[in-house]
């Protein structure tokens, strides 16, 4: 039988995470609702299944083949300028296929234009890649098609990706330099331990005496890398590839993930932010764009790329769809600040939601690139001193015994 996955609210306002299994979806939620439970989301349960060889080759050649952002930003301006010349959408796809340098890119667009060509609408052509167009992007596009303004909608399109990916840029790029300094630092000491060590090591060993702490240390981790690297090696390149994806799969291993982030210590208060801005501008956007407030819910918690706050909007969904609101389910969780809390609830009492949203979307994008900016000046500092200390204490244990075994002729 099916097995599903729920979460869902009790009476109490208790929240509980389960599985269930019944003949169908349908019959999961008629279960649920019998026992009195609010759902805030059901979805069929998926096993974490080991991968295969060929699974794992093919994910390779996926990753290495990957369609960047930047690509379908590309993609999404240049089909608007055309759609705006008036040229037919069919042979505008043709045009954007062959001069996508990406093979699998262009393969998708020539996909789509033979769906549209075939009678398909754009936005049901698209969502056939849900990998390549999100259901955001769809729904946008759907949008464009109901109003006839395709063209206007593309180009805003355009504009939010290129503004999104420019957040998750500034995000991976505070990480790209520390993270760099670090690696290179534990290279060279892996290098050390290997093969510069020993020498020194049958050096000392020959002049028989005493080593200080920190020496003898640095010793026997280079017989203990020496030795068992290679099995350590052997051991966490597997199981880090596991955990990760584990992670993926797993809606448990995710959720946990995701709450890990958002309470470590400085980044924490940060990847907050960066979540509210995706929140706000996403729901801004598609609220804006004429859809309904449920489905842009819906369409927002995909977006928002973290489980714990996607539970958190689909919860109020769930209030909006019983005739609450967002803001009274927003203000029962620390996760969400009180700032976002307030403006929304000023906005579902005027009736402006979109337009203050937009606003919290906008503040809360200044607020991220200030914090990013400091971030990189407190990060270089910090690991000038950490380094320095690192480094000290490695020179200190190779030249200290040397300097001994010099005075000592």
């Amino acid at each position: 039988m099916p097995k599903f996955q729920y979460t869902a609210r009790t009476q109490e306002g208790k929240l509980e995470s389960d599985f269930i299994e019944t003949s169908s979806i349908e019959a999961a939620i008629s279960f649920l609702q019998n026992q009195r439970l609010i759902i805030i989301e059901v979805k069929p349960f998926e096993e974490v299944e080991a991968i295969t060889l060929n699974e794992f080759l093919s994910q390779i050649l996926a990753f290495l083949n990957k369609i960047k952002n930047q690509e379908i930003v590309l993609f999404t301006k240049q089909l608007a300028v055309l759609i705006q010349a008036k040229v037919p959408l069919v042979q505008s796809l043709r045009v954007m296929a062959r001069q996508v340098g990406n093979p699998r890119f262009a393969g998708i667009i020539n996909s789509v234009a033979s769906d549209v060509d075939a009678g398909m609408i754009l936005s049901r052509a698209l969502s056939k890649y849900p990998k390549v167009f999100s259901n955001f992007y769809v729904q946008m596009i759907r949008s464009g098609e109901i109003s006839g303004r395709l063209e206007e909608t593309l180009t805003y399109l355009s504009d939010y990706i290129s503004r999104q990916f420019l957040l998750n840029s500034k995000a991976r790029g505070a990480m790209i330099y520390p993270a760099f300094i670090v690696a290179a630092f534990f290279a060279v000491g892996i290098v050390m331990l290997i093969w510069v060590i020993p020498n020194l090591t049958a050096i000392l060993a020959e002049s028989g005496q005493k080593l200080p702490f920190t020496t003898r240390l640095l010793i026997g981790s280079s017989s203990f890398v020496r030795k068992w690297g290679w099995l350590i090696a052997a051991i966490l390149i597997p199981l880090g590839y596991f955990i990760w994806h584990s992670i993926k799969k797993s809606v448990e291993w995710r959720y946990a993930f995701d709450e890990f982030k958002i309470r470590f210590p400085i980044f924490g208060e940060l990847l907050k932010k960066i979540y509210l801005t995706r929140f706000s501008e996403t729901l801004s956007t598609l609220t804006s764009s004429g859809i309904a407030i449920s489905q842009s819910l819906e369409i927002t918690a995909d977006v928002v790329g973290n489980a714990v706050y996607k539970r958190i909007i689909l919860e109020a969904n769930e209030s909006v769809r019983r005739g609450g609101n967002i803001s009274s389910v927003f203000g029962k969780y620390p996760e969400v600040l009180p700032m976002v809390t307030q403006m929304i609830s000023i906005g579902e009492q005027t009736g402006k939601l979109d337009s203050i949203l937009k606003q919290v979307s906008v503040f809360f994008t200044e607020e991220v690139n200030r914090a990013f900016d400091n971030l990189v000046n407190l990060i270089e500092p910090i690991l000038i001193v950490v380094l320095g200390i690192g480094v000290g204490i490695l020179v200190a244990a190779i030249l200290l015994p040397i300097y001994n075994l010099v005075n000592a002729f």
